[in-house]
């Protein structure tokens, strides 16, 4: 997939995330906090995908797709684009 397609996957994301929380301004701190969850749970898409039979969830669900590991990460991306704009939009 070419850069265009995921920066369009991540401006769609930024999109809905906009629509269902509105604009946000949060301190850089609770921005890296946020950031960090949805780092989480890309780490535990990625985990549940090569070690399927280690956490009784994914036992039960099975391995995990990549796929979902890969929404995981534009969901990463966009949260670190609206801190860049929060930050933005403070400074000037």
């Amino acid at each position: 997939m070419s850069l265009d397609a995921v920066l369009h996957e991540v401006r769609g994301e930024r999109e809905r995330q906009d629509a269902k929380w509105g604009p946000q301004a949060h301190a850089p701190a609770t921005w890296l906090m946020i950031l960090a969850e949805e780092v989480g749970e890309a780490n535990q898409a990625a985990f549940e995908h090569l070690h399927p039979t280690f956490d009784k969830r994914a036992v039960t669900r099975g391995r995990r797709p990549l796929s979902e590991y890969r929404d995981e990460l534009i969901q990463v991306a966009a949260v670190a684009v609206a801190a860049i704009e929060a930050l933005d939009r403070e400074s000037s």
